[in-house]
């Protein structure tokens, strides 16, 4: 069977009367919401990112973690808290992202909490730079019942690969890439999904169709190709693709740089999802990197108090008014699809 239907048939497995409700729930109100112009949602999230940790072992030159570039502290997600999330989401909660900001593999309860998650039938997924899948630790990870891993491989070589993956070893991606699929078929387990994402940027275009032949000699179940977000594109990057195909941006006829995308008043994303922090802040998606928009704090509220209080509202409401008008969305690549 095709590896990308066996995964969508593991995810619907999960699904339950309560969640399937939820969500029609949740799209319902979304596209009314649109029709009107005025902000409503009755059910809660679909899915929800949350964040192990800030820290992370590579020096990215367009990531917070990695240019250590944060205002807000570094830290890493406390157990109980996670608990307590998931405790008062898992009836209608059918997607968790063991990630935002960070390498999730540097928590060491990480497999802790995705086993938590996966007890209580929920469609778990991560993404890391694989430098700390050693052989013990793919084995726990395919224990501990993740769904879906994505693997962040930005070159076939070193020289590329390190080229934006600045500190990183293509060797330990390769071999954590290889751990996780020995253990998946010793232990005849048909999860985690693993993908390879490719983040396409200039030095590592050229490599697209050899990153396919790689995840295929692995044996790696789906590849990815990723546009790459750019905070300062206006007077272009080094990081954009010649190939505007694989570019956020678009040439102005004047030679600046501008987004593709139209911030059209609506966001898929403030109905279906949400971040949670490390330290338990809500924040309204995962272009908020640094947390300049909270909307609640789960150390002081319960999550659904938080997800319908006015403030919450206020905001969705704001997104069907004037999006463009919102920091964080000036450079978003989201809101004009519903499934993203």
């Amino acid at each position: 069977m095709n590896r990308n239907i066996t995964d969508g048939l593991n995810f619907v497995s999960k699904l339950t009367f309560i969640r399937i409700w939820n969500a029609g729930k949740v799209v319902s109100s979304y596209f009314y919401s649109r029709l009107s112009g005025k902000a409503s949602l009755p059910g809660l999230p679909i899915s929800i990112s949350i964040e192990p940790t800030t820290s992370c072992n590579l020096r990215c030159p367009e990531c917070p973690s990695g240019l250590r570039s944060f205002t807000r502290p570094t830290g890493m997600l406390k157990q109980g808290l996670f608990e307590k999330v998931i405790d008062e989401l898992s009836p209608t909660l059918s997607y968790l992202i063991f990630y935002f900001q960070g390498e999730p593999y540097l928590h060491p309860q990480l497999l802790d909490m995705i086993a938590y998650a996966s007890h209580k039938g929920i469609y778990t997924a991560t993404s890391t730079n694989a430098h700390y899948l050693n052989d013990e630790m793919a084995r726990k990870t395919v224990e501990s019942g993740l769904d879906r891993m994505i693997i962040s491989i930005d070159g076939v070589d070193q020289e590329t690969y390190s080229s934006y993956r600045v500190g990183g070893k293509l060797s330990k991606v390769i071999e954590g890439t290889r751990n996780i699929l020995k253990w998946k078929r010793a232990l005849k387990s048909k999860t985690p999904h693993v993908i390879f994402q490719f983040l396409v940027v200039r030095p590592n275009e050229s490599q697209i169709d050899q990153v396919y032949k790689l995840a295929n000699e692995l044996g790696v179940d789906e590849v990815a190709l990723k546009t790459a977000q750019i905070y300062d594109y206006k007077n272009g990057s080094d990081l954009i693709p010649v190939n505007e195909k694989y570019s956020r941006y678009k040439k102005a006829e004047n030679g600046s740089y501008e987004i593709k995308n139209k911030l059209l008043n609506h966001c898929w994303k403030m109905w279906h999802s949400c971040v949670i922090t490390w330290d338990g802040k809500v924040v309204p998606c995962c272009f908020d990197k640094d947390a300049h928009f909270v909307l609640g704090d789960l150390n002081e509220k319960s999550f659904k108090e938080i997800w319908n209080q006015k403030k919450y509202q206020h905001f969705r409401q704001s997104l069907l008014h004037s999006r463009e008008e919102i920091e964080i969305c000036k450079n978003c690549t989201e809101g004009t699809k519903v499934w993203t």
